[in-house]
């Protein structure tokens, strides 16, 4: 069973699709994850957002076992994430390393932007996690406030309507949700209760199935 997990930035679908995949006892990738090892590979090497080859081999040899997920998560990373995501190029390199891992025996989760309509269009169950920018932004301001950076919550308001309209503009995998996916607007719920109706999301399709 494939269960594809998409939405913009902050809206909570990997907390989701960690908690589908353990209640399933399925592996889970945050293919996010993947675009900010290239981006923070690219701030690190000095490598221009405007150099496709560069970007594009720095991508190819991303180490999926090397990416360290809270280093990944500061400000700037997720930034250079979203711009390294819209160039078709470094979409490619990552593409067989994600579609692979949902084609493992017995499934997988997976969360991003396009899971459900390029990785995974097959997926059994699509999910598309969404809330307003405001919500998203609150959350993003605390997190971002606990690990003690110095940021406004209109700075960060301003980075999450940047990265939407970067994400759903962009000529390669653009964010859409997929037709046949169940929208999951969790604005006024909290942690417990956004998975608690994703599982109730997962068992309905399973059983209709």
């Amino acid at each position: 069973m494939i269960i594809a997990i998409d939405g913009p930035a902050a809206s909570g679908k990997g907390t989701i699709a960690r908690a589908l995949a353990g209640h399933h006892r399925l592996p889970h990738l945050d293919t996010g994850l993947l675009y900010r090892g290239v981006g923070a590979a690219a701030l690190a090497s000095g490598t221009g957002f405007d150099d496709i080859p560069a970007l594009a081999a720095l991508a190819a040899g991303l180490d999926l076992a090397a990416l360290d997920e809270e280093a990944l998560k500061a400000g700037p990373v997720g930034e250079a994430a979203s711009r390294v995501a819209a160039v078709p190029e470094v979409r490619a390199a990552l593409l067989k390393l994600q579609r692979d891992f949902a084609r493992q025996p017995g499934g997988a989760v997976l969360d991003g932007r396009d899971i459900g309509t390029v990785i995974a269009p097959e997926a059994e169950v699509k999910i598309f996690v969404t809330a307003t920018p405001e919500a998203r932004a609150e959350r993003r301001f605390s997190e971002l406030l606990k690990r003690g950076e110095a940021v406004t919550f209109d700075q960060v308001l301003d980075d999450i309507r940047r990265r939407d309209a970067r994400d759903s503009g962009r000529a390669a995998a653009p964010l859409v949700q997929a037709p046949d996916a169940i929208t999951l607007d969790n604005t006024g719920l909290d942690r417990d209760a956004s998975i608690a109706r994703a599982l109730a999301i997962v068992a309905e399709r399973i059983g209709r199935n």
